[in-house]
């Protein structure tokens, strides 16, 4: 992986996919609202480069977010200058404040390795939620839904620039190393070549379920919209999680 530039090239790609932001924006809204209507601060964990949170300022008086990558913090920062963007893994963070919602969006979820490190993630989330707080997670593939040895293909043309993106996944057990081979092509600079390792997890329906209600959260499985692995809609039950 090549510095700063990894953050513009994954926009650049998810943008040539047509990821509907907006409509996954909306649909996180319509669920907080329903448990919590008047929810007035936001906590984006896992945030990458800010696109949900671009949207989601509109709706709450106050949005944060929490991402690892220092690369794309700076460019979450760079587009949005007026939003707080804490470094910190999802495992075991503190920002020092409560909210009212907590989104982690993305499957980003399937990056915490075990489901030790699940239920160590969900208690963090929940300890940051206000009592009847909501916390919207979306979750990766479940083992039975995975297509082993999967191959993905992107070609992004913008401008002066060509991006390839390869991609291979094969299953290792419940962990999933996915290889991804990039070709970047810019005028004036020429071609460059870098690999990236994703290393995911498969967490069941009842593991999720499961690292809720320990952290202390009820929590119901949402199917459809705009997710391609739906949403588990957590809400904090009154006083400490576990």
């Amino acid at each position: 992986m090549y510095g700063t530039e990894f953050a513009e090239i994954y926009d650049l790609v998810y943008a040539a996919r047509g990821k509907d932001y907006a409509g996954e924006c909306a649909e996180v809204v319509r669920h907080v609202r329903a448990r919590r209507p008047d929810a007035a601060s936001l906590l984006d964990v896992a945030c990458g480069t800010g696109a949900h949170l671009a949207l989601l300022r509109d709706e709450f008086a106050v949005v944060e977010g929490l991402e690892l990558s220092e690369h794309m913090i700076a460019r979450a920062r760079a587009g949005l200058p007026d939003v707080p963007v804490h470094q910190g893994d999802m495992r075991g963070f503190r920002t020092g404040r409560a909210y009212d919602a907590l989104t982690c969006m993305f499957s980003s979820i399937g990056y915490v390795g075990s489901p030790e490190d699940l239920g160590r993630a969900l208690s963090s989330m929940a300890r940051h939620l206000t009592p009847g707080g909501v916390l919207v997670l979306e979750p990766w593939y479940f083992p039975e839904a995975f297509l082993p040895e999967y191959i993905a293909d992107d070609l992004v043309r913008t401008g002066d620039r060509v991006v390839a993106r390869v991609s291979y996944s094969a299953r290792e057990g419940d962990r999933v190393p996915i290889v991804v081979h990039y070709v970047d092509a810019l005028k004036g600079r020429g071609i460059r070549h870098f690999t990236d390792v994703h290393r995911m997890s498969l967490f069941t329906r009842e593991q999720y379920r499961t690292a809720f209600e320990r952290a202390g959260c009820s929590v119901e499985y949402v199917e459809g919209g705009p997710f391609r692995c739906g949403l588990f809609v957590g809400v904090r039950e009154d006083g400490p999680p576990a």
